[in-house]
């Protein structure tokens, strides 16, 4: 039997987060490099992971009354120009268009680093009345930022993402749409990706560039290091201004539109691998897992067909769930067994000679490595609760993560030491100052996450760094 040498020489996670990180995405395919700097190609395996939670959050924009549509790529200078808060934001990772094909451009066209500016200008033209309103569309889409340090699906140069670009009649309409997809992205990641987070809005300083508000969805990842998982802005009437987006309202008065946008990107599967991998590989919440369910059959040459038979019943019985039969004879159970690990299938079925005399299987949770025993008059309903099982245990399990590293603090210089030795988020007074914030991302490279929507804290404290009273308690970590 040749076997090739089996890829297990992933770096220790806890160890060398990074390498590991890096190691699990090659090893287990669902990313590699390309000779651009920056640009990953998203493998097969890589790609219907990525569809799956793609699907499950088209779902949802759709469910709430959104249509997908598509728009230009390419947005003329002008047109990003004509917003200078947005285009400053930007700038330094825009990449240009200068040629088309020998003739040199009269103009230069912007490679999409988002498109607000070339939706606002369509916009301008699709709303006359306040009968055109509300516009609610969404785009699957690339998006080019010309990044200085990247790392794959967590910050590339090229990525995939969603960004939903709304229109309505009222500040209040608008307000309740960003919180609205908010809470959207919110149930995407703790229902389908397993990933608890923090809901808040952003600080003046950290807020989208142009937007009113910007909200956004934090998560902690397995070293502890914060990653924003997802973004939802009300943009108020400023796009609407500088794009002369207005409409006629019923008082037969000129109004200027308002508007949010939102989004989510690729960069959600780096959230995957980071929350829920171990030292094996990777662990897919069942929900979201392009195989749910590996069966792999033991036999010998005299067994081979008894024991296949019985593995493609099994892989008959259970239609509706995401399975594969691994009937490779050029490696052995053990090859496949890691293999099957490394790439995070929540549940091996295994199934032997011994096993089909007994009635019996053996499913194997990728979470725990634990083995139960099944009759195979019951795998399918055994398979369906074992994998809602572990789709819970992966959220409950992250959950203890992040209040296990979170941290109340009320002093500066334990507030230094916390996120040195302990990381995770801190908890702490701010008292609302961006020359407090940005002192604090000067000296301990945090950053403050998101101000919670909910209340963390009663009562009043003073500001970590100037001392000032305040009852602001926000959430601080450093961060991807």
């Amino acid at each position: 039997m040749v076997e090739k040498e089996f890829v297990k020489d992933i770096p220790s996670k806890s160890e060398d987060f990074s390498a590991w990180y890096t190691a699990v995405i090659r090893k287990a395919g669902l990313a590699d490099y390309t000779s651009l700097k920056g640009c990953m190609v998203i493998k097969p395996y890589g790609f219907a992971l990525w569809e799956n939670v793609r699907n499950a959050l088209d779902k949802r924009i759709k469910e709430t009354g959104h249509q997908n549509a598509y728009f230009p790529l390419f947005i003329p200078e002008s047109l990003l120009k004509k917003e200078a808060e947005h285009v400053e934001g930007f700038a330094p990772e825009v990449a240009w268009v200068t040629h088309g094909g020998k003739e040199e451009l009269e103009e230069r066209l912007a490679v999409r680093p988002t498109s607000e500016a070339i939706i606002c200008s369509i916009y301008s033209k699709w709303v006359r009345s306040y009968r055109d309103l509300p516009i609610l569309i969404n785009q699957w889409a690339n998006v080019v930022r010309w990044e200085k340090v990247t790392r794959l699906f967590l910050r590339t140069t090229e990525f995939l993402w969603q960004e939903g670009h709304t229109v309505h009649r009222t500040k209040e309409e608008a307000q309740e749409e960003t919180l609205r997809m908010l809470n959207v992205y919110k149930d995407l990641l703790e229902t389908e990706l397993a990933i608890p987070v923090i809901s808040g809005q952003k600080t003046e300083r950290e807020k989208f560039a142009g937007a009113l508000k910007t909200y956004s969805i934090e998560a902690l990842m397995g070293d502890g290091k914060a990653l924003q998982a997802g973004t939802s802005h009300n943009l108020g009437q400023h796009f609407a201004k500088v794009f002369d987006i207005k409409f006629l309202d019923e008082d037969q008065k000129e109004k200027y539109a308002w508007q949010t946008s939102w989004g989510v990107s690729t960069r959600l599967i780096g959230a995957i691998i980071m929350v829920h991998g171990d030292d094996y590989g990777l662990i897919l919440p069942p929900k979201i897992a392009p195989i749910q369910s590996v069966i792999v059959p033991i036999f010998k040459k005299n067994t081979k067909e008894f024991v296949l038979s019985k593995a493609r019943e099994i892989k008959d019985v259970l239609k509706g769930i995401r399975v594969e039969l691994d009937d490779r004879e050029e490696y052995t159970p053990g090859w496949k067994f890691n293999e099957w690990e490394l790439k995070g299938v929540p549940l091996r079925i295994e199934i032997g000679p011994r096993d089909i005399e007994k009635g019996n299987v053996v499913l194997v949770r990728r979470d725990t490595r634990k083995k139960v025993v099944s009759p195979i008059a019951e795998v399918k309903n055994r398979v369906g609760e074992l994998l809602d099982i572990i789709q819970n245990d992966l959220f409950l399990k992250a959950r203890r993560f992040v209040e296990d590293n979170t941290h109340y603090v009320e002093d500066y210089g334990k507030f230094k030491k916390t996120i040195e030795e302990k990381k995770g988020f801190i908890i702490a007074p701010w008292c609302g100052s961006s020359e407090c914030e940005e002192k604090i991302k000067e000296e301990t490279k945090a950053t403050i996450r998101n101000i919670p929507l909910a209340k963390v804290k009663e009562g009043r404290g003073k500001c970590i760094y100037c001392g000032k009273e305040t009852d602001l308690y926000v959430y601080f970590a450093r961060a991807y």
